[in-house]
């Protein structure tokens, strides 16, 4: 049976105050989407609110990125909360800022992930889409990051980018305190940790490492 991946983009478009707009980063949905289509599985997206999820960080001098956006359905993606997670053998939160506001504690997103997990499935995020592994608990009530081996968007990294008044939490912070290990590599370098079934990476430059490592553990396990 041909593997299938779900990729989940965020569908919030405006970054805090600022006036500026912000969504899903493009690259870590294209490059994540190319790893996973090479290498023979199907690929499918949602989105937290369905239909066209805002976008951020288009660079169409990037040919995968140009691929990427003209796939049909992407403007019409279907709710995550929504779709039906045994259909799934691997689930991927691409980053981008607007799933700081719309990833956390979110119920539908957390039974999805739950569900992909205790299924025997992959749970993984880039970047920003760690977001939604906070509030994610297994059936036993403890949070799916307690104990594990986790990359996210440091601290260090979103004072560089001058958000960290803006968005509404640090992430890194925010999963050490649910008993994750938060392991950094230096600003802006790729790191991708991968932790048993579950597969996390640190930026925009871990997105297709992120994804080779979820294809290595769905085909050997």
């Amino acid at each position: 049976m041909t593997k299938r991946i779900l990729i989940v983009l965020t569908s919030h478009a405006e970054l805090g105050d600022t006036g500026r707009g912000t969504g899903f980063y493009v690259s870590e949905a294209a490059h994540p989407w190319e790893v996973f289509t090479r290498a023979g599985f199907e690929v499918e997206f949602a989105s937290v609110a369905g239909g066209a999820p805002p976008r951020d960080g288009v660079d169409l001098d990037d040919p995968v990125q140009r691929r990427f956006l003209d796939l049909p359905g992407l403007d019409a993606t279907p709710r995550a909360a929504e779709v039906d997670p045994a259909r799934y053998d691997a689930i991927l939160f691409a980053g981008g800022h607007g799933t700081m506001w719309d990833f956390p504690d979110n119920p539908g997103l957390a039974a999805v992930t739950r569900a992909v997990y205790e299924n025997g499935g992959v749970v993984s995020a880039v970047c920003h889409g760690p977001a939604a592994l906070v509030g994610v608990t297994l059936s036993d009530g403890a949070p799916l990051v307690a104990g594990r081996r986790v990359a996210a968007f440091t601290d260090k990294e979103e004072a560089a980018v001058g958000l960290t008044d803006v968005v509404p939490f640090l992430l890194a912070s925010r999963l050490r305190e649910l008993g994750a290990e938060h392991v950094p590599a230096p600003d802006f370098q790729a790191q991708v940790v991968s932790d048993g079934r579950l597969v996390t990476g640190q930026n925009p430059a871990s997105a297709a490492g992120v994804a080779e490592a979820v294809v290595e553990a769905l085909r050997h396990g």
